[in-house]
């Protein structure tokens, strides 16, 4: 079995799932006047932003023009969306490994569904198609509609697991520095960085924890009879990350309130430091500032020693100012 890749008609992938694991590839031209024998099912995966994918979807998929517009628009947030209690429209976010890219700047996968077809469209590589097609050649892929779509889910969703773990890694070296050495502060940058990112994963995850929720509860006809438990695994899946996502948002705050609390700190000592400077030498300050008033009648003018004695006497000022501040335990 090969891969159908037809880029000029926007088409990326078309396989016929024989129910029983495996599937043949399609080409475009093979669409057409296309009889499905039975238990088989269809699946066409598109390049969304090609002219000719659109085109297509809009006159030759049969669906309606609230489903097109839906399947077309620029931006839309995970969700799902059960028309004529048969049809099932589905968006969902998944972690872009692109080359070049950020895993929290997520793809867009979004399908329509009924008990014979599965209509896929994406704007970016999705590695998820590529697995499912790799299980069919080995005869272990989904047999129906349902299960595709449940395959391709799971498939975004383990593939959640890398960046958070990722996320941790970074945190617990943070963390393990931080506490090797009471004086290091956090990588200032870093933390934000790790924030961004979480924040970026969380907010997509926590809809598609919802959808898959509701898919769990669905009554639809043409789902295979343990789907729903499988969408309420991806569910808890899905909690769990959110949750590690939310322990790491807690972590980062913690580093960055330390980070905060030294920073004041060491703020607070350099000024302190400097406030026992400027009381030491201000009375010192004073006395050579008087004695270098400029008028008649000034002491030791005369003398060979006037300049030694105003030394003394500021060193016997200095010393009894350090004997104070040493009593008032300001040093």
């Amino acid at each position: 079995m090969q891969m159908t890749n037809v880029v000029e008609s926007g088409l990326l992938h078309a396989f016929v799932m024989d129910g029983r694991g495996g599937a043949r590839g399609l080409a475009p031209e093979d669409l057409e006047g296309l009889c499905l024998e039975e238990g088989e099912s269809l699946w066409l995966h598109w390049d969304r932003g090609h002219v000719q994918a659109q085109r297509w979807l809009r006159t030759a998929s049969g669906l309606s023009v609230f489903s097109c517009d839906l399947l077309l628009e620029d931006a839309t947030r995970p969700r799902v969306l059960t028309l004529d209690d048969e049809q099932l429209l589905l968006f969902l976010r998944g972690v872009n490994f692109n080359p070049g890219a950020e895993p929290e700047d997520m793809v867009s996968a979004r399908f329509f569904a009924d008990s014979r077809r599965l209509v896929s469209l994406r704007l970016r590589p999705l590695h998820a198609t590529d697995e499912m097609i790799a299980a069919w050649a080995r005869s272990e892929g989904p047999k129906t509609p349902s299960e595709a779509l449940l395959y391709l889910a799971e498939s975004m969703t383990e593939k959640l697991e890398a960046p958070l773990t990722q996320l941790a890694e970074q945190l617990d070296e943070l963390e393990e520095r931080a506490e090797a050495d009471e004086r290091h502060l956090p990588e200032h940058g870093s933390l934000l960085q790790i924030r961004r990112r979480a924040a970026a994963l969380r907010r997509f995850l926590t809809p598609q924890r919802d959808l898959f929720a509701t898919l769990s509860r669905s009554r639809l006809s043409w789902f295979v009879a343990d789907d729903t438990v499988y969408w309420n695994e991806l569910n808890n899946r899905l909690i769990r990350y959110l949750e590690e996502l939310e322990s790491i948002r807690e972590r980062v705050a913690l580093l960055l309130e330390a980070e905060q609390q030294r920073r004041s700190e060491h703020v607070g000592r350099t000024l302190y430091r400097l406030a026992i400077i400027t009381g030491l030498f201000l009375p010192l300050s004073f006395l050579a500032g008087l004695l270098g008033v400029n008028v008649g009648g000034m002491p030791g003018i005369e003398s060979p020693y006037g300049f030694l004695l105003v030394c003394l006497l500021m060193a016997l000022v200095l010393a009894i100012e350090w004997w104070w501040f040493r009593r008032l335990r300001w040093l």
